[in-house]
């Protein structure tokens, strides 16, 4: 594996995945650029194959987030010469991107893994939604992966409406950093391609319509990714179907998304608390353990706003993405716990059939 590793690092891999990887002869390690249904397309220091998960594997493996996603790595067999491999094991992920799955289910969607920065993009003309920008931020956090926000079609709307947008972001309390831009007058496209640095994977999210793939487009220097002219209200009409790892000429690996302008949070304490380290910071100050913000006596967090350390603003999509989560969370478990149950009751009926 040692001689691979310098050409591997040119698709994402590093010493924390040679530290654990347990990918054994004949097998060796490749990384997901695509999944079409039952068949992968994957990319190792040799070019891009297809291969598909092995027997063994998808009868130990059922849930969603156990199977390979766009940026995984994987340990596959292939004989020198195949252009077919067979998938044996997935790599422990360094990072992740997820969401919950749309509908009822409560189960975790794999959406990237492995994901060094996640490029949220958002227009500033139809799009723009600052509650929306605070889900996705919740989300990057949660997963491990840094963020950007990109505002994009720049050219629609005026320099004063920009400016108004941008102090609307800092003022519920959003600091990752944002770049402007515009794909019609390329205005900010500089700006983007200096972040993206070779070696590095950024995936793009981001509603239907708001320029990704034209912004892949510009980055690849061709019509790489499919796009559909721009409708009446100047909203462009995504058509990416799947999610696809591709690298730059320049070395950096980025992939594209599937617009998604819903999404659920499941169990993201923890990108909560990053995205919103003033208010958790000055909740520890508060008179009681379990206050609620809204009311309780002695209550540090209602002292800072009326103080205007921190915005009414900020504290109720504190609140209301906390309130969502735990709500999520509590379903998800009563979904396990019925699935248990399920569990059991076919085991004793299976017992007594063979006690007849």
């Amino acid at each position: 594996m040692m001689n691979q590793d310098g050409e591997l690092s040119e698709l994402g891999w590093s010493d924390w995945f040679a530290q654990r990887s347990d990918c054994k002869q004949p097998g060796t390690v490749a990384r997901v650029a695509a999944v079409d249904r039952d068949q992968l397309l994957l990319v190792d220091q040799e070019g891009n194959f297809r291969a598909k998960l092995s027997g063994r594997y998808l009868h130990y493996h059922h849930l969603n987030r156990e199977l390979p996603c766009v940026g995984d790595w994987v340990c596959v067999e292939k004989q020198p010469g195949d252009d077919f491999g067979v998938i044996h094991a997935l790599l422990g992920r360094r990072t992740s991107l997820r969401r919950k799955s749309a509908g009822s289910a409560m189960e975790h969607q794999m959406i990237a893994a492995n994901v060094d920065y996640v490029l949220i993009v958002q227009s500033c003309h139809f799009d723009f939604n600052p509650r929306r920008l605070e889900r996705y931020l919740v989300m990057v956090m949660e997963g491990g992966a840094e963020p950007y926000i990109l505002l994009t079609k720049t050219d629609l709307v005026n320099p004063e409406v920009l400016a108004t947008q941008l102090a609307e972001i800092r003022s519920v309390g959003i600091t990752a950093p944002i770049v402007p831009l515009s794909n019609v007058t390329r205005d900010g496209l500089e700006d983007v391609k200096r972040l993206l640095l070779p070696g590095k994977t950024y995936c793009f999210v981001g509603s239907s319509g708001v320029g990704k793939s034209t912004l892949i487009n510009q980055l690849v220097g061709h019509e790489r990714m499919e796009t559909k002219s721009v409708s009446g209200t100047g909203e462009g009409r995504h058509t990416t179907v799947r999610r696809e790892l591709i690298r730059l000429d320049g070395g950096a690996l980025v992939i594209d998304n599937p617009g998604m302008r819903e999404f659920g949070i499941l169990g993201a304490d923890s990108g909560i608390a990053n995205s919103y380290s003033d208010i958790i910071a000055i909740a520890s100050r508060c008179r009681y353990q379990d206050c609620s913000h809204t009311g309780d006596p002695g209550c540090a967090v209602l002292a800072a706003i009326h103080a205007g350390e921190i915005s009414r603003e900020s504290l109720d999509s504190f609140l209301k993405l906390k309130e969502e989560t735990i709500f999520n969370d509590m379903s998800y478990a009563e979904k396990r716990k019925k699935d248990r149950d399920f569990g059991r009751s076919i085991k004793s009926a299976k017992k007594d059939l063979r006690g007849r």
